[in-house]
């Protein structure tokens, strides 16, 4: 199987890194040139969770995409949501006929957008579930020791040979299984990245912070119980959230079962290693966020299917006072949070 990448972010070379060194044919294609010319020079270095590496590693600036001379058989889509249209119009046009699969490789619900670039048919979805870093040109950083590292599905929940060959694949990075609930992963995840990507991203809190200390984890909690709302009125059976019932997330914000809650959500963030999630990265790297893709696509689908979202559109209301780059982290961010809920 022939791999493309389209954006070498932590995610995507911590993957593409990994799956080179398994032996895999994979090339990196991203738009940060000093970057691409890092890895070209010194080759990709991985460490943390995954252990250190340096991988030699075929990576590519976009412009010279249009030097591929054989098709990929796969290409995954890496990027932030906000760029999903062009990434997936990029690799799609560099895609094998007719069984070549593009994969939506990212954060939030982007399946839709990218089947309607690629075409649905040859569509696939992976939740990712590994946590991974990008500090510096060349330097990729795992930062999990999670049980499974991918759920990959067909938009239409089959389970079919192509899904099971991808999941095979990925398997040569983090433990992969196959879902049949594509969509109830994803709003898992998206709960997940709900909670704790804007309150990193305001606070300056890790991911383990983020739910072992009391403030942000309250307010995480309620976050996510309206994220349940919402995508259960959207039709959705959402699977467990840290490995958690996700009703007890909707019992907790109504004042059942919380402090049990509160100390299993404690304890889940124990296999974590000092990661920050993507959305404090881009804080401290002073770039857009994914916050209109994360909790205001919560809002946007509330408004529409008529479920309250307060403290999800309280947070967006925050992220939309500060223009790009120009938020600074601090705990006192969380203040106005702290009070709502």
């Amino acid at each position: 199987m022939r791999i493309g990448i389209v954006g070498a972010g932590a995610i995507g070379c911590v993957v593409g890194g990994l799956l080179t060194k398994a032996g895999r044919d994979v090339t990196l294609i991203d738009q940060w040139p000093e970057h691409v010319e890092t890895m070209r020079r010194q080759g990709l270095r991985l460490s943390g969770t995954c252990g250190e590496h340096t991988v030699k590693v075929k990576a590519l600036h976009l412009h010279e995409a249009q030097g591929v001379a054989e098709p990929f058989d796969a290409v995954f889509v890496a990027v932030k949501a906000y760029d999903t249209a062009w990434a997936t119009a990029l690799g799609a046009a560099y895609l094998g006929v007719p069984d070549g699969v593009v994969v939506d490789f990212q954060n939030g619900m982007n399946d839709e957008r990218v089947a309607a670039v690629a075409g649905r048919g040859r569509t696939l979805g992976c939740v990712i579930t590994i946590g991974a870093g990008l500090y510096e040109p060349g330097h990729a950083m795992r930062t999990d020791a999670g049980a499974v590292g991918f759920k990959v599905g067909e938009l239409d929940g089959r389970d079919t040979a192509r899904v099971r060959e991808l999941a095979r694949v990925v398997s040569d990075v983090a433990p992969a299984k196959v879902t049949t609930n594509l969509f109830g992963e994803r709003w898992s995840k998206l709960a997940v990245n709900c909670m704790a990507n804007p309150l990193a991203g305001l606070s300056g809190f890790g991911s383990a912070e983020v739910r072992s200390e009391p403030v942000p984890r309250r307010i995480a909690l309620r976050l996510a119980a309206e994220v349940v709302r919402v995508g259960r009125a959207s039709g959705h059976e959402i699977e467990p959230i840290y490995g958690l019932a996700t009703q007890r997330f909707v019992d907790a914000a109504e004042g059942r079962g919380l402090a049990e809650l509160e100390a299993d959500i404690a304890a889940s963030a124990r296999h974590l290693s000092g990661g920050r999630p993507s959305l404090l990265q881009d804080v401290l790297r002073k770039r857009r966020t994914e916050i209109d893709d994360l909790n205001g696509y919560v809002v946007a689908e509330g408004r529409r299917l008529g479920v309250p979202t307060p403290v999800n559109a309280a947070v967006v209301e925050l992220y939309h006072r500060h223009g790009v780059g120009t938020l600074t982290p601090d705990p006192k961010n969380l203040e106005p949070l702290a009070r709502l809920v």
